[in-house]
């Protein structure tokens, strides 16, 4: 189990990024409790989702974008090439504006801290020091999670009213709901998952130790999005647009005081980092696995896709709001990822007996029609 033990945990740890964690503070703080249930059950998808790709690269010992270049044809490669450029680079906006959340509401505007983030992680990119960055980044972000935890058990001991089930046809109700789906599920998880399991060596013998990792894993990303949730209630309850997202940090007072907005924005700037890393090493890898460029040339292709997450925060005005919109976004951004995750796992040839089949195949495409469906109903109600 520790030989192997990693790839998952390190996939679901960034996760729990500061665009995911936005997402939970906003839900708790316009619904409080009504929609744990539906965090408790996105449990069941991220940990489908994401076995499915740690499988993959155990059993193939292959990523997805070499795998689409060993059984595709040449003009397949370059069309799946242009969605994972594509996830790359709303990954990269993503965790850019997060980060840029964390330093505005430290004082820090988005117009200096973003060039620095840019920098910051080329640095860390081009000189390969992934280790040394990760260790204090995971350790703030370990600290992060348990005053998180703290905090909700602070809220709960006060008294909170427990909603068991809640739904409801308003347009912010399932904005929040399919920006909680793309929180849970991002498309670079299935890259790096997958990748990562190969890279590392793991086969199938320990593919009993990968599963167990990606259910503990996808139980304690949902219990930290849950310990948010519990802690920001009654944080703002009259509206979705912030003026400042200094006020999501009111759900740390209990734990950090005076201190909890430079708490909450350092934990966002790590999370943030943490999610950087992670899609640097395994989004990139897909798009050049599948073009046959060879990882020599990753970097290159990391420089052309980072641009926009350079410009596109700078520009924009609410950057709480971008960071919701974009995980809504994230759940189309996932379809061409997971269609292509499945086809590779059901094939036979490729998997052998550990193919995608009976009731675990019915359960993936189910997921993935209802995620898709959520995105789908939130987006056509918003526009």
């Amino acid at each position: 189990m520790l030989k192997v033990w990693g790839p998952a945990w390190l996939v679901m740890i960034a996760d729990v990024d500061a665009a995911s964690v936005i997402t939970a503070a906003q839900t708790g703080s316009v619904y409080g409790t009504k929609l744990i249930w539906f965090l408790l059950l996105l449990i069941l998808p991220l940990f489908v989702i994401q076995e499915l790709a740690g499988r993959v690269g155990a059993v193939t010992g292959l990523g997805l974008g070499e795998l689409i270049r060993k059984n595709y044809s040449k003009r397949t490669e370059i069309l799946a090439a242009v969605p994972m450029a594509l996830v790359d680079i709303i990954s990269y906006v993503v965790e850019y504006t997060g980060a840029a959340i964390g330093f505005q509401i430290i004082g820090i505007s988005p117009q200096v801290s973003v060039p620095f983030i840019f920098i910051a992680h080329i640095l860390i990119v081009y000189k390969r020091k992934y280790a040394e960055a990760e260790k204090p980044l995971l350790v703030i972000s370990v600290l992060f999670a348990v005053s998180w935890a703290v905090s909700a058990f602070l809220t709960a001991r006060n008294g909170i009213q427990v909603t068991p089930f809640y739904f409801s046809a308003s347009t912010d109700f399932f904005f929040l709901l399919a920006a909680n789906v793309g929180a849970v599920i991002m498309p670079f998880m299935l890259f790096y998952q997958a990748s990562a399991t190969a890279e590392k060596g793991i086969t199938v013998k320990s593919l009993w130790a990968v599963r167990l990792e990606t259910a503990i894993g996808a139980i304690v990303s949902e219990l930290i999005m849950i310990a948010i949730v519990i802690a920001t209630i009654g944080v703002n309850k009259d509206s979705l647009n912030f003026a400042s997202p200094g006020i999501l940090s009111h759900g740390l007072y209990s734990v950090a005081g005076t201190f909890a907005p430079y708490f909450f924005g350092i934990g966002l700037i790590a999370a943030s980092f943490i999610a950087l890393i992670v899609i640097s090493l395994g989004s990139c890898w897909g798009v050049v696995e599948a073009l046959g460029w060879g990882r020599k040339n990753w970097f290159k292709v990391y420089l052309v896709e980072s641009i926009p997450a350079l410009v596109v925060p700078m520009l924009t005005l609410n950057l709480v709001n971008l960071a919701l919109n974009l995980m809504v976004l994230q759940i189309a951004v996932l379809v061409g990822p997971a269609i292509t995750l499945g086809l590779l796992a059901s094939n036979k040839r490729l998997m052998g007996r550990y193919s995608l089949k009976g009731y675990n195949k019915i359960f993936y495409w189910i997921f993935f029609v209802l995620i898709l469906a959520t995105g789908v109903v939130s987006m056509f109600l918003l526009f």
